[in-house]
């Protein structure tokens, strides 16, 4: 009876210290991908592999993802031979305000948002007139990580993308929560280039998406 006691403690003291252990690995990843980024951010950009013609943004699946629990595809897909590609690191999003600084990865997928925001394929790059760069993160529990805080972002906040060897920096315009299927969110406006963070809200069951809106200060 005592040697199945041990083995059920140990299991009750592997369970208990599984979401501890599983946020440091998540962590330790995060810092690794993040110094990579600042190598990447640094290089200039390739213009002709990002203005390759992109794929329609797959925002449903994107929303998908965000809901934690929900299970998506592993795999993304390039937009083309010579374009970026799925896991590609694309730069670093820094929101001093809320202490947020990510790396940026190419693509929505369960492996990328683990550690990382995304770009969503098919939106915009920071800088590019008439675009809307869309990136997104999950709203961890923990606080701090990922895009836990960005229920705290304001209209006038400061936000700034690396990419490319040059840093570029936007102003919130406009805060909003709407449903999983408002695709319109995604859509660029002409004479603009803007920026758009995506999170799941509220942080406990989600139902819907907590959209940042910002624009290139001039």
């Amino acid at each position: 009876m005592k040697k199945w006691s041990y083995v059920i403690m140990l299991l009750g003291l592997c369970i208990m210290l599984y979401p501890t252990v599983n946020n440091w690995l998540d962590d330790r990843a995060q810092a690794q991908l993040l110094k990579e980024a600042e190598v990447e951010s640094g290089k200039p950009l390739d213009l002709a592999r990002v203005s390759s013609e992109a794929a329609v943004p797959d925002y449903r699946k994107i929303s998908n993802l965000l809901d934690e629990g929900e299970d998506g595809e592993e795999d993304g897909e390039a937009l083309d031979a010579d374009s970026v590609k799925d896991g590609e690191l694309l730069g670093i999003i820094r929101y001093d305000k809320l202490d947020i600084k990510l790396p940026i990865v190419e693509g929505a997928t369960k492996a990328n948002m683990k550690s990382a925001a995304v770009h969503v394929t098919g939106t915009g790059f920071a800088g590019f007139e008439d675009s809307n760069m869309a990136v997104a993160a999950h709203r961890a529990h923990k606080t701090g990580r990922l895009f836990n805080r960005l229920g705290e972002a304001k209209v006038g906040d400061t936000i700034e993308i690396d990419q490319g060897g040059k840093t570029y920096v936007y102003e919130v315009d406009k805060i909003h929560i709407v449903e999983p299927t408002q695709v319109e969110v995604l859509n660029p406006t002409e004479g603009q280039t803007a920026l758009t963070l995506i999170t799941c809200d509220p942080m406990i069951n989600p139902t819907h998406r907590l959209i940042v809106h910002a624009v290139l200060k001039s």
